[in-house]
Order: C-alpha cells, then structure tokens, then sequence
C-alpha cells in the first residue's frame, strides 16, 4: 500500500483585538485537519518512518509513549490504515483510559513498562522483540532524522514567506524540520519554539542535531507551565476563550501553550507593527482526553 495522506492544511487569520491594536497580522496553519487521529505533526513524522519500515519488510511498528500520549495513538491509527501491525509500550503501571482505548480499537497491543525500565527504550524494545525481525522500532513521539524531514516539508505548503512562525515543541523534531524547511527556501523568517516542558532550554541542542545548517531561531522557555502536561486555570481559561471565539480546538499540552505565548508576547509588544505571524497547530487534540477535569 502506498503510504501517503493527502494533505490538508489550510492557513485561517486569527482575528482578535489585540492584534488590531499592535498592528499585528497572526494566521493558523490548520495541520490538525490532516486527518482525524494522525494530524498534525504525527503524520509528518510518521511519514517517513512508516516509509522506512515498509521498505525494510517490517510488518510490525513498536513505539513509545505516556497512558495519553497522541504519538501511541498517531501510530495506532497509521498502522491500522497501512497494513501495520503495532506494539505501543506505555510508560507506567497497567491503566485503562480513552486514549488507549482507542489504541486498541485500532489493533495497537500494549505493553505496559515500569518508570525505570522506560528510560531505556532501546533495551525494552530488544527485551520483547530482539528475535522478531519484522519489528521495527520508533522513538517515543517518533523522534529521528526521517521525522525532521517530514515536518520540513510543512515550509513546502507555504503560498506567502511571513516574518515569524511559532510552534510548540516536546522532542525539538518539528522545530527542527520547520528551521530546514525555512534555510531550503532561504526565507527571511525567524522560527519560535515553546517548549512544554520545564527547563526547555535543552531543547536548543535536541534541535541542533536535526539543523543542516544555522537558522536564527528564537526559544521562548516561559511558557510551560509547569511542565510537560501541566496547566493552570490562566492557561485553561486562555484555551475556552480560543476555542468559543474561533471555533479552533486545541489542546492545553502543546498548540494551547504556544498560542498563549504569542498573545503574551503581542500584549508585550515583542513584534514590530506591521509583523505576519504564522502559528502551527500541531494537532493532539486528542491529548484533551486526560485534561477533561481541568475544564
């Protein structure tokens, strides 16, 4: 089977006062609606791996992933939809939950790994499947050189060059493929990456291993909020207000923390009047599955 998504991804301006009022132009581009489940960064990191895979005659994908994690999701759907089997190992003890719920309506079996054990991705991989030689392996949120070039190609889509184009960031890949998508195409547009969890600033060295060349990029580690799927009621209240006044579903774990920050930051007058801001949505939407008591 032919592994490939058509995509759609339109760009829609985000009209809002305070743009008017700093004299700011702020568009979305829509990677949520690229599919139901594999949206987003999930399918252009998939992409080519699942590429990879099937070239290699693997019949059987293992990933990893949090008891909510979109990526174990992402892969579940894609394998069912290619012809995969699928091994989602779960960080944690045995729990039953939407998320994984719908990973197993999708034929994904799961295996659940205790804390220490999963920091060790490799060697838990090796322990259940050393002998299998049609299984294949992919890092946890599908992290590698093939998930960088997939997300580089978003730049591809792009009809018009803007002057800065944010997205959220958990691996630093998608941040990473964007930065090479921009120096391909020799764009004069500076990318900003929100980190979602605490201490980000490592993630200036995850992105640069992915970089064929310096990009100027900007890291705004400001705006976790605690940490990885962490929230309070500033940022729960933020992601209602979007949501009513655009009719854009978005998550608090990743695009809710990077629009927050432009707002944050146009409030700030951080951005020349006259700027055109791009926004990523990432898609997980899914990920509200494990926040429904924050709201």
């Amino acid at each position: 089977m032919d592994i490939d998504l058509e995509i759609f991804s339109p760009v829609h301006q985000i009209n809002d006062k305070l743009f008017d009022e700093q004299g700011l132009k702020v568009f979305i581009k829509r990677d949520d609606l690229i599919h139901p489940i594999i949206s987003g960064n999930k399918w252009r990191k998939l992409k080519y791996l699942l590429k990879k895979a099937q070239a290699e005659n693997k019949t059987r994908l293992v990933t990893f992933g949090g008891a909510y994690s979109n990526h174990l999701l992402a892969t579940a759907a894609a394998a069912a939809k290619f012809g995969f089997k699928a091994t989602g190992i779960v960080r944690g003890e045995p729990v039953e939950n939407d998320t994984l719920f719908l990973c197993r309506l999708h034929g994904m079996d799961l295996i659940f790994a205790d804390r220490e054990s999963y920091r060790d991705k490799p060697a838990l991989f090796d322990k259940y499947f050393a002998d299998d030689n049609e299984a294949f392996f992919i890092h946890e949120g599908g992290a590698s050189p093939e998930a960088v070039n997939g997300c580089s190609e978003l730049v591809d889509e792009l009809a018009e060059a803007y002057d800065h184009i944010f997205c959220a960031a958990g691996t630093g890949t998608m941040a990473a493929g964007i930065i090479n998508g921009i120096y391909n195409h020799q764009l004069p547009t500076v990318v900003h990456v929100v980190p979602v969890l605490k201490n980000g600033g490592f993630m200036a060295e995850e992105i640069s291993k992915f970089l064929t060349a310096p990009v100027d990029h900007q890291l705004h580690t400001g705006y976790h909020f605690g940490g990885y799927g962490k929230v309070n009621d500033d940022l729960i209240a933020f992601v209602k207000k979007f949501i009513a006044a655009t009719g854009i579903l978005i998550d608090p774990i990743y695009t809710g923390k990077m629009l927050y920050a432009i707002y944050d930051l146009a409030a700030k007058n951080y951005f020349k009047p006259g700027s055109s801001i791009l926004a990523i949505h990432s898609g997980g939407i899914w990920g509200l599955l494990g926040m429904k008591e924050k709201f």
